[in-house]
């Protein structure tokens, strides 16, 4: 197509330089049709490229359909209603263009990036963004999610600081050797930058979205309900699936097994992690003296040293020796606390654990394992989410 059109024009250059007789009357037409071709070449042109990208179509097909437009309307009438074709956007008040930028999904307001220079810089704006993250993001991102997130910005700017090293060793290099080499070099090891800084919220919204960012949270009820979790929360490195609204889960080795990783975690499994207590740390318990029956708690519980601890929901009960009426209950104020584990049937040797208030440490042994930390339920949101897991059926 573009050896037509430079033929063409060589053609029109040609017979313009060989005319030496006085042409006819209709000629002056002709060169008036030259002059606005050449102004109205460059819209021809992206005219010509859009069409094309949007139909798919022939590339000759859609040249004869824009040239008989041309003749039948007037290529200057033609272009003229393209240029006047309503208000512009950013014409728009300041207030107004802020509602409307506050009120588009976060894919529209991210393909308004790619619009103009303007609107780029108003689009990734971490205004705009932080209403998303808190809507779709926020009941899972903690601390610990902000933490990694700025570790992974600083391992990235650290990358883009040895690119530009690199670029600067090639640019000192290309004395020595060919610049075709050098270049081929530099570009195998750099990738495209993108046009937002990577320490926008609009950056970590979209490595969230893509699955290309892995943060702590923890999961309830891990591998798919295993009857050997059931009523537990472990912490685990997730990554979210966009095809299908699902996350992957990834929890830390433990003795001879390694990395295990679930598919499939549903939202309502997940939550971030509580406290900042690692996942092979003992809690430092600072409810204890507060403990009374009734009370809804978590507490670390592992299979032996070399496993990680899993937070498991229980309540406070009434001690032996009491008949557990609230008004001669004297178990709040006795050194020992009992929790009980209703889920398990009775005699069961999960059923039920003694703890010393007042110097309480990791407690027990190779076979019932070992209970840690504990934490008292103090909003109804917790509590709630741990008797929507409740089995169907008694555990053993």
């Amino acid at each position: 197509m573009l050896f037509f059109l430079i033929s063409c024009l060589s053609f029109i250059l040609l017979s313009k330089s060989l005319s030496l007789k006085p042409l006819p009357k209709w000629t002056s037409e002709t060169r008036l049709l030259s002059f606005g071709f050449w102004d109205d070449l460059p819209w021809l042109l992206v005219a010509l490229l859009r069409k094309v990208r949007q139909t798919g179509g022939s590339f000759f097909r859609i040249f004869v359909d824009m040239s008989f437009k041309k003749r039948r309307f007037g290529t200057k009438k033609v272009i003229h209603m393209e240029e006047n074709d309503g208000m512009s956007v950013l014409d728009l008040p300041e207030l107004a263009l802020e509602c409307i930028l506050e009120r588009l999904p976060p894919l529209a307001l991210y393909n308004m990036t790619g619009v103009c220079s303007s609107l780029r810089e108003r689009c990734r704006s971490d205004y705009l963004w932080e209403r998303h993250m808190k809507e779709k993001w926020g009941r899972l991102l903690g601390i610990a999610a902000l933490r990694e997130w700025q570790g992974h910005i600083a391992s990235k700017n650290e990358f883009l600081g040895n690119q530009s090293k690199r670029k600067g060793l090639a640019k000192s290099l290309s004395c020595v050797w060919p610049i075709s080499w050098i270049r081929s070099k530099v570009q195998n090891c750099s990738k495209p930058r993108s046009y937002f800084p990577v320490d926008s919220m609009m950056a970590w919204y979209l490595s969230l979205e893509s699955g290309k960012f892995w943060f702590p949270a923890q999961v309830y009820n891990r591998e798919h309900g295993h009857v050997g979790f059931m009523l537990s929360c472990y912490d685990a490195e997730v990554s979210y699936d966009n095809r299908t609204d699902t996350f992957q889960a990834r929890y830390p080795p433990h003795g001879r097994r390694t990395i295990v990783i679930e598919e499939g975690v549903q939202w309502d499994r997940l939550r971030a992690p509580t406290l900042a207590t690692l996942p092979h740390d003992l809690h430092v318990s600072d409810c204890l003296n507060d403990l009374r029956p009734g009370d809804h708690i978590e507490i670390q519980w592992r299979r032996n040293k070399e496993f990680p601890y899993g937070w498991w929901y229980g309540m406070v009960g009434h001690l032996e020796s009491c008949d557990g009426n609230e008004y001669h209950c004297c178990c709040h104020v006795s050194d020992t606390v009992s929790l009980e584990f209703n889920q398990y049937t009775p005699g069961s040797r999960w059923r039920r654990s003694i703890i010393n208030r007042k110097d309480h440490r990791e407690e027990g042994n190779e076979t019932d394992g070992f209970y840690g930390g504990i934490r008292k339920l103090c909003r109804n949101e917790e509590i709630t989410m741990w008797k929507r897991l409740w089995p169907t059926e008694v555990l053993e």
